[in-house]
């Protein structure tokens, strides 16, 4: 039996932590399911030549997205257990701001060039191509802001506006495109716009939440500015390349193919989302969570953590695996065909969501260190290049495949980096001066 004492301390541990796991699996699971249902049957009703519209606007907001959001992932980490300090905490937001906004000013022009080159193909009018780069911007704008107020709540615990956001959110879009459907006008743009709004309200939702929260007026300041890029700077190139190799395999297919295959490789792209409900509890759960985590307890739960998600991986593949069918139904049967290129998409999915788990706990604990974003661009553009030579880039599983082989190079070399972490410790402040994780957040 158990001590008395142990017992409390067990209950103590565990019961928060169920709590805050119950309640993010029901907000939370609530605005998923709604998010998913949204975009599940938009690939069903929408025409082929329609979504594969859909699915290249937002592949290619997925990439702007990423680089808007660079540094708010430091705020976490640079804040620790100093939640209590709204006037700290609102400084850095808005120094976050400032860059996020310098950003945009250097990602919305390349937009402009760069997206009519992927299409090129397509053979869709200059009219059409337009209206798309026009909602890009509009979508990345409120993104550029979404990312940092959404960062703020988080950091401030304040868990329950970010689910009511979510919420309100993913069933809105629900309802809208119901009616939109209803009406018989629901074709790729109506889609869209659906979308761009429920972007935009989130941004503003969080907002209005994270002052309200805060309380105090920000003021940016060049040492923070100083501070965030020090902590992000070193991950830059990886979070810039991979935010390119998350969408890698649409955009071979758009530039290289006809859109059926563009559609079949956007509505596969919709099975990767099975993973956003655990992948949303990286920065709202897992990365807090290790972030505050005294030394002696890492390794632990760092081994733990990465056998608990390993095996949700294997579990996904293998019903992908062994029961296709499943994923094929949802999809619908313009795309009943794929079974094989379900297997490769969930497997690479699997492999990629493991990965940025990894990264998110390496991120909360500094293990950010300038030769892992090295090696990560050099193995990675090293083994697509010896597979693109040989690999016919128009067909649906030839993208696929290279999508695996891009994710499992990149989980090799996050594994390598924890090892590292784990042995030689966090990366240095700003200052120079090498502080303990313990001491950093008290």
């Amino acid at each position: 039996m158990l001590p008395v004492r142990r017992i409390q301390a067990y209950r103590q541990f565990l019961v928060p932590k169920a709590y805050r796991i119950l309640e993010f699996l029901t907000s939370q699971g609530i605005a998923l399911a709604a998010r998913l249902t949204y975009g599940f049957l938009c690939v069903r009703l929408l025409p082929v030549t329609e979504y594969a519209k859909f699915a290249v606007v937002f592949g290619f907001l997925g990439f702007l997205s990423v680089l808007m959001d660079f540094f708010s992932g430091t705020l976490l980490p640079l804040v620790g257990e100093r939640i209590n300090d709204r006037q700290l905490i609102a400084d850095y937001v808005a120094s976050l701001r400032q860059l996020a906004h310098r950003v945009y000013l250097l990602a919305a022009p390349a937009a402009i060039v760069v997206y009519p080159l992927v299409v090129r193909k397509q053979q869709w009018s200059w009219r059409v191509i337009a209206a798309m780069v026009l909602l890009l911007l509009v979508a990345s704008w409120f993104g550029r802001m979404g990312g940092t107020y959404g960062s703020a709540l988080i950091a401030l615990r304040n868990r329950r506006a970010w689910y009511q956001a979510q919420l309100i959110s993913g069933v809105g879009s629900l309802a809208a495109l119901g009616v939109v459907w209803a009406v018989h006008a629901l074709n790729a743009f109506s889609a869209i716009l659906i979308s761009v709004a429920a972007i935009a309200f989130l941004s503003l939702h969080y907002c209005f939440r994270a002052r309200e929260t805060l309380g105090v007026r920000g003021h940016p300041s060049v040492e923070k500015r100083r501070a965030i890029i020090h902590l992000a700077l070193p991950v830059a190139p990886n979070v810039i390349f991979y935010a390119l190799q998350g969408q890698l395999s649409l955009f071979l297919i758009t530039f290289f193919g006809h859109s059926a295959a563009v559609a079949s490789v956007g509505a596969l792209s919709r099975l990767a989302q099975i993973f956003m409900l655990f992948g949303q509890m990286a920065p709202l759960l897992i990365e807090p969570y290790f972030a505050k985590l005294p030394q002696s307890r890492v390794k632990r739960n760092y081994l733990g953590m990465l056998a608990a998600q390993g095996t949700l991986c294997i579990c996904a593949t293998s019903l992908a695996r062994y029961f296709p069918q499943i994923f094929l139904w949802i999809l619908g049967p313009k795309y009943g065909a794929l079974r094989q290129e379900v297997v490769l998409m969930i497997a690479g999915s699997s492999i990629a969501y493991l990965s940025a788990v990894l990264f998110m706990i390496h991120t909360a604990r500094r293990f950010v260190y300038w030769w892992n974003s090295v090696l990560v661009i050099i193995f990675t553009v090293t083994a697509q290049a010896l597979f693109i030579i040989k690999t016919d880039l128009s067909t649906v599983r030839g993208v696929l495949v290279l999508n695996l082989v891009t994710a499992a190079v990149g989980l090799f070399v996050h594994v390598f980096t924890g090892i590292y972490g784990l042995v030689r410790g966090p990366r240095s402040h700003a200052t120079g001066e090498l502080v303990s994780v313990e001491d950093s957040y008290v």
